[in-house]
This record gives C-alpha cells, sequence and structure tokens, in this order.
C-alpha cells in the first residue's frame, strides 16, 4: 500500500512532441515517490492536425485520408525511436487510427461540435498510449486509463460541462493507488451518459487536472510547461519579460479570463473551491521553483501584465429606429450570443450603440452576426487584437499603443484593455 499523497502532473504537446520529449517525462516522473496521476496532452501539433482533418471531411474534401496517414506516420515514427522493437504498441496504434477512419467512412452526422469531438479526442488517446507503454518499458510501472471512463458530461459538444458527483464515484473507484503508484490518462476529454466522447474546450488538458485534483483531493497540481513559470508576458510577441514567482487564485482566474494561454480559463475553480495549490514549472528545468498559485488574501506587487488575444472582431450593434431600449436590448443580444456560443472579451455602450469585442469563431460567430443584423444595424471589424494589460502604469501603456489605431479602450483601477489593428510581431 503506497501512502496517501496525491499529486497530479499535466503534461503539454510541446513536452511530448518527440521521443526526445517522452523521454524527458520519463526524467522528471522519476523524480517523485509519491502517487501521481499524469494528465498527458496530444503529442505536439496533433489536434491541429485532426482540426484540418475535420474540416477537410466536412467540405468533402477525400485528402483527409493521406493527412490521417501522415499523423499515423508521425506517431509511428515517435514509437520506433521509442523502442527497437513494440508490435504490441504499433498495433494499439493501428487500431486508434482504425477508429478514426471508421468513423470518418460511417458517420452521418454533420454537426461540427459533435464530430469535432469524436474525431480531434483521439489525439490525447493516441499520445497516452504510447507514453504509457514507454513509461512501463523503462520500470516506471504505471496504469493507462481511459479517462472517459471517470469523467462524465453533458452533450455540450466542444465545452462539456463535468457532472462531478457522477466523476468522483467513478473516479475514486479507478484510481484507488491500492496496486500502482502511477496512472496515466488524457486530458481534454470526457464522455456523456450515451458513450459518445466530448471535450472540454480548446486546451482543456489544465482543466481534466484540475478536475481530478478536486475528485481525488490531491495534495497539489503541476503544470509542466516549455517556460520556467508565468511570465509577464508572451515572449513570443514582448520582449524583456519577467517570472512572476506567486499568483494567486483570484489574478489568475483574471489572467485566464482575459486570454493568458498560459492556463486553460476554467482551471482555478476545482482548485480554489479546495485550496489545492498550483505549480507552473519548466519541464526542461524541473529542479527551478517556477510559479505558485494559491489563494492569497495579501494584495500583490506584480509587475505590469501583458496578455495578447489575436483574431479578435469588434461588432457594433445599433437599433433600426434608434430607440435604444437598453435593458430590452442588451438582453435580446446576449441571448442571440449565448444561443450561438460567442464569447464576449470587451463591452462598450453609448446613447444607442453597444460594442462588443469578441474572438473570431468561424463555426460560431457568423451564424450569429446573421441573426443580430434582423433587429440591428451591424458593422464588424476583423483581424484585431485585444490587448490587456494587468497592473499598467502610464508608461507600459504607452509604450504599447503608441502610434497604434485604437477603435476601443477601457482602464479602470486595475486593468487597461485595448482593441487595435493586428501588428507584425
Amino acid at each position: 500500500m503506497s501512502s496517501s499523497r496525491i499529486k497530479v502532473f499535466k503534461f503539454g504537446g510541446a513536452s511530448v512532441r518527440s521521443a526526445e520529449g517522452v523521454r524527458n517525462l520519463v526524467d522528471v516522473v522519476k523524480r517523485y515517490s509519491e502517487n501521481l496521476v499524469i494528465v498527458v496532452s496530444a503529442m505536439g501539433k496533433s489536434t491541429n492536425a485532426l482540426e484540418i482533418i475535420l474540416a477537410k471531411y466536412l467540405e468533402k474534401n477525400s485528402t483527409y485520408f493521406d493527412d490521417v496517414s501522415k499523423l499515423k506516420n508521425f506517431h509511428l515514427a515517435i514509437v520506433n525511436e521509442l523502442f527497437d522493437d513494440n508490435i504490441l504498441l504499433k498495433s494499439k496504434v493501428d487500431a486508434l487510427f482504425s477508429e478514426i477512419e471508421s468513423f470518418l467512412k460511417s458517420n452521418r452526422n454533420t454537426d461540427y461540435n459533435f464530430c469535432y469531438d469524436q474525431i480531434v479526442s483521439y489525439g490525447e488517446l493516441i499520445s497516452t498510449v504510447i507514453v504509457s507503454s514507454y513509461l512501463n518499458s523503462v520500470d516506471v510501472k504505471n496504469q493507462w486509463v481511459d479517462i472517459r471512463n471517470c469523467l462524465k458530461s453533458d452533450a455540450n459538444y466542444r465545452e462539456g460541462n463535468i457532472d462531478y458527483k457522477k466523476s468522483e464515484v467513478l473516479a475514486k473507484e479507478t484510481f484507488t493507488f491500492k496496486d500502482e503508484m502511477i496512472y496515466l490518462t488524457q486530458g481534454f476529454i470526457a464522455q456523456t451518459p450515451v458513450g459518445t466522447t466530448t471535450t472540454l474546450g480548446r486546451e482543456g488538458s489544465d482543466y481534466t487536472a484540475a478536475i481530478l485534483a478536486n475528485l481525488l483531493n490531491a495534495e497539489d497540481v503541476t503544470i509542466w510547461k516549455d517556460v520556467d513559470g508565468i511570465l509577464n508576458a508572451d515572449p513570443k510577441f514582448f520582449r524583456n519579460t519577467c517570472k512572476i514567482d506567486f499568483v494567486s487564485f483570484q489574478e489568475a482566474i483574471e489572467l485566464a479570463y482575459c486570454g493568458a494561454q498560459i492556463i486553460h480559463p476554467k482551471t482555478i475553480k476545482p482548485l480554489q473551491n479546495k485550496k489545492i495549490p498550483l505549480y507552473v514549472k519548466s519541464f526542461y528545468r524541473p529542479d527551478e521553483v517556477g510559479t505558485k498559485i494559491l489563494h492569497s488574501d495579501v494584495p500583490l506587487q506584480l509587475p505590469p501584465v501583458f496578455v495578447l488575444k489575436r483574431n479578435q472582431v469588434l461588432i457594433s450593434l445599433t437599433p433600426r429606429d434608434f430607440s435604444f431600449a437598453i435593458e430590452d436590448s442588451l438582453s435580446q443580444i446576449f441571448a442571440i450570443l449565448y444561443k450561438h456560443r460567442v464569447k464576449v472579451n470587451m463591452i462598450h455602450t453609448s446613447a444607442i450603440t453597444f460594442s462588443i469585442c469578441v474572438d473570431e469563431e468561424i463555426h460560431y460567430l457568423p451564424a450569429a452576426i446573421e441573426e443580430l443584423q434582423r433587429d440591428f444595424l451591424v458593422k464588424y471589424n476583423e483581424n484585431l487584437e485585444l490587448l490587456t494589460v494587468r497592473h499598467y502604469t502610464p508608461i507600459a501603456i504607452e509604450e504599447q499603443i503608441s502610434g497604434r489605431q485604437v477603435y476601443m479602450q477601457q482602464r479602470t483601477r486595475s486593468t487597461a484593455r485595448f482593441v487595435m489593428d493586428t501588428i507584425e510581431r
């Protein structure tokens, strides 16, 4: 019988994008003696590749079968580099790709969200079969778990809502730690009561790790990234970034809401509810401290934090008769946005115009705009950026917006937000 302490690790696609990355994951895991639940994402850019396959499939572009073969060869190349020979593993990978092909041939449901979850979810299933097998081959004994047998959700495809009561019973029946100290499973995916697969939102593996930590009363969660922790800005877009050593749950929620890619927006709530610490650490430098996220009542002294969301659309709505009954119009507008699953990132109102900044989601937004045009004059600008500056200073703002065309802006005590033209960075 192992000790009762449980840690939850999440490794993203960047950490397992190659055979070298999988070996590095093993090196990280070997540093720990506690009970572990390891949540692993799809390898590298597999999710993007599966999304392209899905798009071609729905467009009836038969070249998607070539893309399936390329993706299969990508995974088998990693298998061949990790193992001298592993016929059983290759047969498992073949079987999973056969399931993808079978769905593509037999499916008659053309709903994008449903098809997305049935196809794109295979990235995590294939990845974890490979990683689990390699861990076992180097004497890091682990039990592979199909997380769909534990996490149950509704049928809100692409953004499944977890049934915590059912999932808790199933999770505790599965992750017993009686015969195993390490379990390895998928992030991002769940299952409806009728057995169809759902996903929890793009980059949802963080959320999976947090849910499991909550259900299993874990000691903490660590998200292993290719950066040293939470930085005050994405180094791909900003210079002179610095690491933040401690972030409160509240601050993390604010950053995630604003679009920070380091944490999935839903990750914090399951952890905050049980006061489970979250660490963000580098899988390249596992001995470094990283960033700790935990409850704090003490105001934090943080540097300006920059969050950039690209592919934004600014929509301005004006009632056709110019009689803007704000309460009735707002309820109508938000009902339409909710119906079409359009997420609003920023709002501005004037006497007769209501403006919103939203993600450019091609599968949701056009239908919402079409319905809004029935009762409102609709104007919109595409290909914009939304820059959020938390804990801003005048100098920090000036450096970012100087010379830029700003379409809409807001400032509160601690946050400044700007909708601007996109520039090359």
